[in-house]
This record gives structure tokens, C-alpha cells and sequence, in this order.
């Protein structure tokens, strides 16, 4: 677990970041241990509902040098072809040797708090249970890598009034999560025949209210409580234009005010705003006429550009709008609810939803996993903040200035989030392998405030989420900068401000 100098990593989590900092790990001479608290590698791709796709169009969603194989010739594989890729591109690079299956790792302490240098000479303890025998092991290590994600583990339970909550419901109530974990017939089991109510109006929702209504179709419909909808896309061409032209390439990135941006730019985006509310009316002017959205009264609140910039985006399955004409789905919208014996009860009705079985698709307290893995009350707060509300802060979302010695990878979206992690790896293996320095915690903490400013401007209430959806080149371009790259990755002056930008645009610097 060490390199020619000694310097030991551990690197926490086998989803798709995890492999990526292993990989980069052992480029620079490395040689990491990973813990998987599961028995395979993919992390959410590992368990997740049958029906699943990929919500990225494929040539997004790629590792930059193990491009997909030719036989996969769909632009959103299916959850296996997508979990398949990602193994090969494990036994490819050799990765599987480094990992540590059904390894959880319970807790990380680090020996001296009072260091205030990310690059420091202290030790991290991280605590690890083999989930099989309940044994525990201390490793101890320079750096630390986290890459939990922030879908997994620890579900959002909506919080209800006394004697309105689950303990009411004389039937079932489980979490999207439970559901995920199932195979095609168990879960085929677990819905048929129930009034199957699901709470939640983005993927996972979708997904499993389709795979209800396929199973009881007209008899026992579905029921969608949506507490927010959302531009969820039919497809990824608005009246035929290719959406990664409008979002995906430098040009957009003009319209938008970005964190440190001088005065020109800062004109420019002003100058261009009326340009930036055409392209989001443009794309929602599509979506309302394919989904029908106003018929149905789901047309959202906010904007597209809102939707994309909080990296809320979902591809809504096929058919589904048809399925509510149909009458198999039936949506209700309510931005509460609460439980009785025969259902759910929304808020401003009388009349509960006669339910058997109630999915929770409310999705995941991502910063409550990252928060309690760090045994120290004091990187718990800087993790979190006092009070829960504010993003996570990383610098260049990656590290924490005033953590040392560990990155954070995997958590901050963006609009693909395999992509992104891939930079990030190549930018924390060159930052370890000492190719360039951080600058002292004040500055990396006004960096941190200037995005953390972009992303309450533009992602509004779903600022936590860390996304940087709508401006992934300009985050980009930060990390060649650091990293010695030109961040100019395109050839010719049309390609470079008004192609989109890819994986493939990052294979290794020019």
C-alpha cells in the first residue's frame, strides 16, 4: 500500500470515482487500497432498478481512454451494459487488486487537528469493519480519497407531524433504495396486485412508477404524488437541435456570471442574459409540447437553466405521459402529505389515496454519510456547517482547505458526472505527485465563497447539491490551469467556442 517513498492512500468507495482514483493513484507509483463496503465494484450502477438507463447520452459518459465498445450501440444503455463497462474498465487498468470488498469503513480520525496545511505530515486512522465477520481493522495512512457519492446509504425520510407519519399506514412503506436493491422478479412480486402510491418526480420515481403501472396496469393504477415538477426531457434535440450546442460548449458559458470572472465577462454575460432566457425558453417550449405538460398541470416553476444548473435533469421513460392518458398512471401534485390507515393523505385534501404499498423516491441525505464518517465533532461542522444549510466546501470540489490531506471526490454533480470525476482524479494524482501547489486557505476559501455565490444565484434551493452543470468548462479550465494543461482542448476557433466539449476533449494535455 505504499509508493517509492512511502506515502500510503486509502481511498474510500468502488463506484465509478473510486476506480478513477485508484487508476490515477497507481499512475503516479502508488499503491492504493480501496474499500468497498459491497462485495462488486459500480456503486450505484451495482444495485439499482431494472429498468434504469443511462440519463447521459453515451458519448458524455465515457472514460476518456477506454472508450466504449462498438457493440454497444445505444446512445442510453441499460443499467447491465452500463455496469458491464465499468468492470471492464476495472479488470482493464487491473484495478480489482487494490480493491478490499465488503470493507466499511466505520470512521476516519486524523492525528492532528491543529494542522491547518492541506500537504502536512500527519496520519489519518481509518477505522474498517469486514461486513462478513464483523471484524475491525485500523489502517493507517498519509491521504485520504472519499468517494461515497451522494446516492446511497442513508435515505431522505420526509419528516411528518405526530400520528401522520408511516406508523399510521396499515400497509407497506419503503424507500426507493429497498426497491432498487430487488431483482426484475422479486420487485414484479413485491407491486402486483397493490395500489402502489410513489412520492418523488425524478428518476428513480419514474422508474419505478413505470414498472408498477406495466405489472397492474388499468386495474391498479399507479399513483405519482409530484411535490415539485421538474424539466424532466423526452429526449435531448428541442425541436431537433442538438441540446449539448445550447449548454455543452463555451459559447453558453458566456451567458452565464461565473465565480472570479472580471469585468468583460462580467459585461458579456450581462450583455447576453436575453440570449440565456431564449435558450432555456426555447428547450422548454419543446418539452411542454412533447410531455404535454400544461394539459396534465406539470409545467414547473422555475426555469430550464434552473434545472440544469442544480444537475436535476432526468430523461422521462418512454410512453410515460402516455400511460397517464391511459389511465395505468395518475399524477397529483401536493407539496405535503401525510399518512392514515387506508394511504396517503395530501396536503389540502380529505380524501386519502388508497394505497397497499407507498415508495419513497425522496432521494438521498448525501451530506449526512459524508458528515458522520470523520469521528471529529470540529471536520464534521466544516463538512456540513452548523446548520445543515450550506453546500459542502471544497476547493476546486475536490478538497476542503482546512481538512489536510483528503479529497472529496465524486460528490459536487455535474451534467456527467463520470466526466467530471475523471478530471478531478488526473488534477488530485498531479497535485499528490507535487506538479503544482494550493494556494494558502484564504485564498482557496474565496474561490469556495465565488462558487458558492454562482451556485445560489443559478441552482436557487437546490444549491447543495454542489452542482456545476452549467459551467463544467470554465470548471474545467481551472483544473488544466492548475495542472499545467491547455485548457483550450479544441482545434480551430468555431470547434473551441461552439462544439460541445466531451471526455474525449481531456485525453491528456497538449
Amino acid at each position: 500500500m505504499a509508493n517509492c517513498d512511502g506515502r500510503r492512500i486509502a481511498i474510500i468507495g468502488g463506484g465509478i470515482s473510486g476506480l478513477l482514483a485508484c487508476k490515477y493513484a497507481i499512475s503516479k507509483g502508488f499503491d492504493p487500497i480501496v474499500f468497498e463496503s459491497e462485495s462488486s465494484i459500480g456503486g450505484v450502477w451495482s444495485k439499482t432498478i431494472e429498468s434504469t438507463k443511462l440519463q447521459t447520452p453515451k458519448p458524455l459518459y465515457q472514460f476518456s481512454d477506454f472508450p466504449w465498445p462498438d457493440s454497444v450501440t445505444q446512445v442510453f444503455p441499460d443499467q447491465h451494459t452500463v455496469l458491464e463497462y465499468i468492470k471492464s474498465y476495472a479488470r482493464h487498468f487491473d484495478l480489482v487488486r487494490h480493491i478490499q470488498f465488503n470493507n466499511k469503513v466505520l470512521s476516519l480520525s486524523y492525528e492532528d487537528e491543529d494542522d491547518r496545511e492541506w500537504m502536512s505530515k500527519g496520519k489519518w486512522n481509518v477505522t474498517v469493519q469486514q461486513t462478513q465477520t464483523l471484524s475491525t481493522k485500523v489502517y493507517q495512512v498519509d491521504y485520504v480519497v472519499v468517494c461515497v457519492g451522494r446516492f446511497s446509504q442513508v435515505p431522505n425520510i420526509p419528516e411528518f407531524p405526530e400520528n401522520k407519519g408511516p406508523e399510521a399506514f396499515e400497509g407497506k412503506v419503503i424507500h426507493s433504495m429497498d426497491y432498487s436493491k430487488m431483482d426484475s422478479t422479486t420487485a414484479t412480486e413485491f407491486v402486483k396486485g397493490k395500489h402502489v402510491a410513489v412520492v418523488g418526480f425524478q428518476k428513480s420515481g419514474l422508474d419505478i412508477a413505470m414498472e408498477s403501472s406495466t405489472v397492474n396496469g388499468v386495474e391498479r393504477p399507479c399513483t405519482v404524488v409530484v411535490r415539485t415538477p421538474h424539466w424532466n426531457v423526452p429526449d435531448y434535440f428541442p425541436w431537433g437541435f442538438p441540446m449539448a450546442k445550447l449548454y455543452l460548449n463555451r459559447f453558453s458559458e458566456l451567458t452565464v456570471h461565473k465565480p472570479g470572472e472580471g469585468l468583460l465577462l462580467y459585461l458579456i454575460a450581462t450583455i447576453l442574459s436575453p440570449l440565456r432566457w431564449g435558450f432555456s425558453k426555447f428547450v422548454e417550449s419543446y418539452i411542454k409540447h412533447k410531455l404535454r405538460l400544461s394539459k396534465h398541470g406539470m409545467v414547473p416553476d422555475h426555469s430550464f437553466l434552473n434545472e440544469l444548473s442544480a444537475c436535476l435533469i432526468s430523461t422521462v421513460p418512454q410512453g410515460f405521459y402516455d400511460r397517464v392518458e391511459e389511465g395505468r398512471l395518475k399524477l397529483k401534485k401536493a407539496k405535503s402529505f401525510g399518512f392514515t390507515k387506508q394511504g396517503i393523505v395530501l396536503e389540502g385534501q380529505a380524501e386519502p389515496i388508497k394505497s397497499d404499498l407507498v415508495i419513497l423516491a425522496t432521494g438521498f441525505r448525501g451530506i449526512d454519510k459524508l458528515k458522520h464518517i470523520f469521528e471529529s465533532p470540529k471536520y464534521q461542522q466544516l463538512i456540513a456547517g452548523s446548520d445543515d444549510s450550506a453546500a459542502v466546501p471544497l476547493y476546486r470540489e475536490c478538497i476542503h482547505p482546512q481538512i489536510p490531506q483528503l479529497a472529496i471526490i465524486g460528490f459536487s454533480e455535474s451534467i456527467a458526472n463520470l466526466y467530471t470525476s475523471e478530471i478531478r482524479c488526473r488534477w488530485l494524482a498531479e497535485l499528490l505527485d507535487g506538479k503544482f501547489k494550493l494556494p494558502s486557505v484564504k485564498m482557496m476559501e474565496k474561490d469556495i465563497a465565488e462558487w458558492d455565490k454562482y451556485k445560489k444565484r443559478y441552482s436557487k434551493k437546490y444549491y447543495r447539491r454542489s452542482c456545476i452543470g452549467a459551467l463544467h468548462i470554465w470548471h474545467n479550465d481551472q483544473l488544466c490551469k492548475d495542472m499545467g494543461w491547455n485548457p483550450k482542448r479544441k482545434k480551430g476557433l468555431w470547434a473551441e467556442w461552439f462544439e460541445p466539449y466531451g471526455p474525449m476533449d481531456y485525453t491528456g494535455p497538449i
